[in-house]
């Protein structure tokens, strides 16, 4: 790059977990990097939004004590300078799958961007675990080598390219690092949802089924979906829209008609 960029970087697993660090030290050989992250661990708060947060000065920038969305309010409104591009990540687990979208703090910190018209890259990791939370694994640097590789090359060339004039935020989720580069492919989020609850007693337990069939060898999310290409060990980049578009047509125009009819509404 002929001049460095300004790269807000945030994530929803907290200021201190190794996946921001990596980021942190692989953006920043090629751009001038402001950390604005959450305290904590805020993951799947969604674009959850507080009326007041402290903010603590960090050896990476800043820690702020609210969600993802409060980290880019702030960065992009206040604590700034104001960047060239939002990078949210690395999470430690994927966020794919459309029902995904509205619920991650990681892609929620993306959205938020799109919102100040500022392009964002959110970045996570799949992490294939037969048995317990992602967030009982302890995770080295090493790790997210995949996620720092195509993070790193998209922040330094997707801008230029244009491709931001085409997406408003890329929904990026790797496989963990292995001994040679993984191929991407382009994609559309999976329409899967398999979400189920169970009550015991006066307790009712919310599981999120879809994890239960990652294997590729038999994995019902259909060709050219998140899910299916990370499982299948790619890279998944899908470039999506924000905020959302509405749908008009002709079917609710005359159900609008006979609900304005019926309460006696007068003619516009």
């Amino acid at each position: 790059m002929s001049d460095a960029l300004e790269i807000l970087l945030t994530n929803d697993d907290g200021i201190d977990a190794a996946g921001i660090r990596a980021l942190y030290d692989a953006l920043s050989a090629h751009a001038n990097v402001t950390v604005v992250a959450p305290v904590d661990d805020q993951s799947a708060t969604g674009r959850s939004i507080s009326h007041e947060v402290d903010v603590i000065d960090h050896e990476l920038g800043y820690a702020v004590d609210g969600t993802p969305a409060d980290c880019v309010v702030a960065g992009l409104a206040e604590l700034g300078p104001f960047p060239d591009l939002v990078v949210s990540g690395c999470n430690e687990g994927a966020n794919l799958g459309e029902y995904v979208l509205g619920r991650s703090g990681t892609v929620s910190a993306a959205v938020e961007a799109a919102f100040f018209d500022v392009p964002a890259i959110a970045t996570s990791m799949f992490v294939p675990i037969e048995d317990g939370p992602v967030s009982a694994v302890e995770f080295e640097s090493e790790d997210f080598e995949e996620a720092t590789r195509v993070t790193s090359f998209l922040a330094e060339h997707a801008l230029e390219a244009g491709v931001f004039e085409h997406a408003a935020y890329l929904n990026v989720n790797v496989p963990l690092a292995g001994d040679e580069p993984a191929s991407i492919e382009l994609t559309r989020p999976s329409k899967r949802y398999e979400m189920d609850a169970e009550r015991d007693g006066d307790i009712v337990r919310l599981k999120d089924r879809v994890w239960e069939s990652m294997d590729p060898e038999i994995i019902p999310d259909p060709e050219g979906t998140d899910r299916r290409a990370v499982a299948e060990g790619r890279i998944s980049v899908s470039p999506l829209a924000a905020p959302h578009s509405t749908n008009h047509h002709e079917i609710l125009e005359s159900l609008v008609a006979e609900y304005e009819a019926s309460v006696g509404v007068s003619s516009r």
